[in-house]
């Protein structure tokens, strides 16, 4: 679907930052059923790390031996014993390691290559199932979440798990197999020195854990107060306007900083904890390298390994700690990526919309005569807003529904689209029961033009067509004509191929109402709903939009949802609502002799004009 260009519900701050699993475990098994089905490919994965990290172990210990025979030429050379360095045997050596290097890329390469295949199946599998979901749930879910949360699941969590998996699974399994290959070759060349460098690895574990510990507080303040900077923007941007108007510009510049302080600091201690981890390792290191350099030299004297072996040993030394550094980072990683998986799973399971019922239906011999048989509402059980509502509208009237803010006029509307069932009583249509409707069929009967102007990037004729995906080009154009805004359209540079976007200033609010009202046109509808479809024009622009409507309403069955009370004089009947019941239904006249809540209603819009 395209995306929308007016009207967009503003997104929250991006959720940012190291997260924990709820449930790990089952998280974390959930997400290993998910990758059964590359299973094949994750095999070769596996296979393709192993070999990559083996070739790459050997080479220190050949690359030894190569050291050894420079070492064992120039001595021998000095001492009269052999005529110097034999070149061709260290080219052959030279050879053998490239040789290993060579297939040790190209192995890690193609474990590259499928794994990168696996997370993007494994993305666009879930954005999917999660696409599919949204058109699922019922509306309620969308009114408790914001839109910046829902789009994090799809965008954030999605890209987070997928790239979190590509990394977590090639490093943990090349790690382990270096760490497990490394060890192995050690004792091969010296089990002493072998001992020696393992006692060294306890102090820099330690190390290492405390400078995580001291960095991990300051990290998660330095992606809180991101968040909160986030927000801070997005606010000062989109109310730009406000905030000049008010003069509020110092003050809003002084939160700022605030927040922008704490940032600094917490961002400058979590990166200079951060930076101490290379030079403590370093430095755990060097003392490492010297005390087997001692030990290997006098191995050497007493002819236990060679001058070469010391060369390798050093190298296996830094191969070692690598993997654990690792695995380290490694153990966040996998928590982020099991985070945002079991984020995309609640979403996956929250509960749907009820299932249509088979009906047999024909729902072209529809009217619009419809029932409203003792409804009782409420969004939540302990929190009802419509308590007994009654009424009977024939097919073809013109109903208004009027009534103070929080009154229920918008809910009666959400309960005969079905975005909500009833909690008691029945809504019916040519006397069948809504429920009994599949939810396609019935949305299909109604046309809808909202203050809102839900319009989407794309052209003004694919706009207008969108109440129609069938519909010609003679058919788009009747509609603009019914609906006033054929002449308007024409004037723009590109006429009906003009795409519609954010920098459209050349169409106005009233104008892109127009629009709406031309698509609702073509759907042609038998059940009309107009919610304060006027309120945001003027009075020229809103007197057109009114022609238009009475066009539109001709013959339909309509409500009519208003405030501006002077616009639903004309109406058959006007139902006035108050707490959720009807208090009061009759005609304009009539409800004034009555001179009851819906004559003071009235009366006060009257004297506010005035």
């Amino acid at each position: 679907m395209p995306k929308e260009t007016q009207n967009r519900p503003r997104r929250g701050p991006m959720r940012m930052g190291f997260e924990k699993p709820k449930d790990f475990k089952g998280t974390l098994k959930r997400l290993l059923s998910y990758l059964k089905v590359y299973k094949v490919s994750i095999f070769f994965v596996i296979l393709f790390s192993i070999a990559s990290a083996i070739f790459s172990i050997v080479g220190p210990k050949i690359m030894g031996k190569a050291t050894t025979e420079i070492f064992n030429g120039l001595i021998g050379k000095i001492i009269g014993t052999t005529a110097g360095i034999d070149f061709a045997k260290i080219s052959g050596i030279l050879l053998t390691l490239l040789a290993l290097y060579i297939l040790s890329m190209l192995f890690a390469y193609i474990q590259s290559f499928i794994m990168a295949g696996i997370n993007q199946r494994l993305a666009f599998s879930l954005r999917e199932k999660l696409s599919y979901k949204m058109h699922q749930l019922p509306l309620a879910y969308y009114e408790k979440k914001t839109t910046g949360e829902i789009l994090s699941r799809i965008t954030n969590d999605v890209d987070t798990l997928s790239q979190s998996l590509d990394q977590s699974l090639t490093q943990v399994i090349s790690s382990i197999t270096m760490m497990i290959g490394v060890i192995v070759m050690m004792l091969s060349i010296s089990p002493l020195m072998t001992l020696v460098a393992f006692l060294i690895i306890p102090l820099a574990l330690f190390l290492m854990a405390l400078v995580m510990s001291g960095s991990q507080k300051y990290f998660k303040r330095q992606q809180e107060y991101l968040g909160h900077i986030n927000g801070q923007v997005e606010e000062i941007y989109t109310g730009h306007e406000i905030v000049t108007l008010f003069n509020q510009q110092e003050e809003a510049l002084e939160t700022f900083q605030k927040t922008n302080e704490v940032l600094y600091k917490s961002a400058w201690k979590s990166q200079f904890f951060a930076g101490m981890m290379h030079p403590i390792m370093m430095f755990i290191g060097n003392i490492g390298y010297v005390a087997i350099s001692i030990l290997g030299g006098w191995l050497v004297i007493q002819k236990q390994i060679e001058v070469g072996d010391i060369l390798s040993f050093t190298q296996y030394i830094r191969s070692f700690t690598n993997p654990l550094t690792q695995i380290a980072q490694v153990t966040n990683l996998i928590q982020s990526m099991l985070a945002s998986a079991e984020r995309v799973f609640e979403f996956l399971d929250e509960e749907e919309e009820s299932k249509d019922k088979e009906t047999n239906i024909d729902m072209e011999k529809i009217k619009g005569d419809i029932a409203f048989n003792h409804v009782k509402f409420g969004y939540t059980k302990d929190k009802i807003v419509i308590h007994d509502f009654n009424t009977q509208i024939p097919t073809g009237g013109k109903i208004a529904i009027v009534g103070p803010t929080g009154a229920g006029k918008t809910t009666m509307v959400k309960l005969l689209m079905r975005f909500y069932d009833v909690n008691d009583g029945s809504i019916t249509i040519d006397g069948h029961d809504i429920r009994d409707m599949k939810r396609d069929d019935l949305r299909n009967l109604f046309g809808m033009v909202l203050q809102d102007t839900w319009l989407f990037s794309d052209t003004i004729r694919e706009n207008i067509r969108y109440g129609k995906q069938d519909a010609t080009k003679e058919e788009i154009e009747d509609a603009a004509i019914a609906s006033h805004v054929d002449h308007f359209i024409r004037t723009l540079p590109d006429g009906y191929d003009m795409v519609l976007n954010e920098e459209s200033d050349n169409v106005s609010n009233g104008q892109k109402q127009l629009l709406t009202i031309a698509r609702v046109i073509l759907k042609n509808p038998k059940i009309l709903i107009l919610d304060e479809a006027t309120s945001s024009v003027d009075t020229r622009m809103e007197q057109l939009i009114q022609t238009a409507m009475d066009q539109l309403m001709e013959g339909r069955t309509s409500f009519i949802i208003a405030h501006r009370l002077s616009t639903i004089k004309n109406a058959n009947l006007i139902l006035v609502m108050k707490d959720g019941d009807i208090v009061e239904q009759g005609t304009h006249e009539e409800l004034l002799k009555k001179n009851g809540f819906y004559a003071e209603l009235y009366n006060s819009q009257f004297e506010e004009v005035a």
